[in-house]
């Protein structure tokens, strides 16, 4: 009976696997592998060559690249800077998805979407993963390779996958997961640019009347008023103006240095607290903060639960992700009491940090065994919750930056019109 030589890959681990198999066609070979559980790449007579023409080709294509690039990025482009932003993460994350569920095997995925990556430094991430794959390795373990590209979230989300048998569906899920959650952080981040772009606009136009308008004002004046005292609020910004001119590299200095201060000390961990404490209690943006991080929280526990993550590991996994810092000393309570027996619904609603609705819907969950739903389905409420607050921010921030852009350039026009009152009154 003739011998084909194969070269295949295990379709449930993705591992490549070469060796000879007896059959009377390569048409019943290659269903003999199938049944098997392999996938066939190449397949030939035995002494014909052409397989190790197929493997040959199928090399440099793959195994050469990916067995020099990650190395050599790995010091100047993994370890250092951002590799993908999390849009483009979650984009090959939905591929990844979408070609695992349709029945192609991890490695297979990985080398098709390696293929048509543009970006360079993450093309070598993902031809990493597939030499990780291909030496043995799980997905996972080629994921923790790349901290700075993969989090822990990631990571445990996809092992856990790999461990149950779920792969695609898991991916699916993440890949869902990392679509709203940057839905929401684009929501967030719509409603702080509106106000940002206010006050840049109200510092240029305060600067440009600052040096420029006010210094000629001072000559006017000096020259009518004689002598005479002009008033505070004039001379104060009078002040003001010829420190800005006569020193513009030292004032771009003291804001540079402001900033970076303020960057430094946020960073510490009383910075940290005091910011964070801000942005959850801070009048009309702190509802908007509190519901972001709410959201975050259940959608990120639900889905790593529904992954079959083990809870305690979750609600670390959580903690780590939460983005604030009480929200975090919040689930390091409630994992402390959940690991001496305790359910999740009591400590949480004992930190006072999470509304009564979100332990209330969360307690329900954990009676009737559906936690993980019960999580998204929260998440999905204050998803609609901080589209509401988006939009009635933006409405009271407009008149708020209006108001604050008359009364700043309302100050300088009175400092500048009362001289003019004085020199009328002299005149008189």
């Amino acid at each position: 009976m003739p011998k084909f030589t194969y070269s295949a890959i295990e379709s449930s681990s993705g591992k490549e696997k070469k060796g000879v198999v007896d059959s009377a066609s390569s048409e019943q070979a290659s269903a003999e592998l199938k049944a098997m559980g392999l996938i066939p790449t190449s397949l030939a007579p035995e002494g014909s060559g052409s397989a190790a023409v197929k493997k040959d080709v199928r090399k440099p294509v793959v195994a050469s690249p990916a067995a020099s690039a990650p190395r050599a990025k790995k010091k100047g482009g993994i370890t250092f800077g951002r590799i993908i932003n999390n849009a483009g993460l979650t984009v090959f994350t939905r591929q990844l998805a979408t070609l695992v569920n349709a029945g192609m095997p991890i490695m297979r995925s990985l080398e098709t979407l390696a293929r048509q990556e543009k970006n360079p430094l993450f093309k070598a991430v993902i031809e990493s993963l597939v030499e990780s794959i291909r030496s043995g390795g799980n997905f996972s373990d080629g994921l923790l390779q790349h901290p700075k590209v993969f989090d822990r979230l990631y990571v445990n989300m996809v092992k856990a996958g790999e461990a149950g048998g779920v792969l695609g569906t898991v991916l699916e899920r993440l890949a869902r997961f990392m679509e709203k959650a940057e839905k929401i952080k684009g929501k967030v981040k719509s409603a702080m640019t509106y106000p940002i772009i206010i006050v840049f606009v109200a510092v240029a136009i305060v600067g440009a009347l600052m040096v420029f308008v006010i210094p000629q004002f001072e000559k006017i004046f000096s020259g009518m008023l004689k002598g005479q005292s002009m008033p505070a609020l004039t001379l104060a910004v009078l002040s003001v103006s010829n420190f800005i001119k006569n020193n513009i590299l030292v004032t771009i200095g003291i804001v540079v240095a402001c900033y970076f201060a303020f960057k430094a000390w946020h960073k510490t961990r009383s910075g940290t607290r005091a910011v964070d404490w801000v942005l959850l209690h801070a009048p009309g943006a702190g509802p908007l903060f509190l519901k972001s991080s709410i959201s975050r929280f259940t959608r990120t526990l639900g889905t790593l639960l529904a992954s079959g993550v083990p809870i305690l590991q979750a609600l670390l996994i959580t903690r780590d992700t939460s983005g604030n810092v009480h929200v975090a000393d919040a689930l390091n309570i409630v994992h402390d009491r959940v690991k001496e027996g305790d359910n999740v619904a009591r400590p949480l609603d004992s930190t006072k940090v999470f509304p009564t609705m979100v332990t209330s819907m969360i307690e329900v969950g954990e009676e009737t065994g559906a936690l993980p739903d019960m999580l998204n389905r929260v998440a999905d409420i204050y998803d609609e919750e901080v589209d509401n607050s988006v939009a009635g921010l933006t409405s009271i921030i407009e008149p708020i930056m209006i108001v604050f852009m008359a009364v700043v350039v309302g100050t300088i026009v009175i400092a500048l019109f009362l001289p003019i009152v004085k020199i009328i009154q002299s005149l008189q």
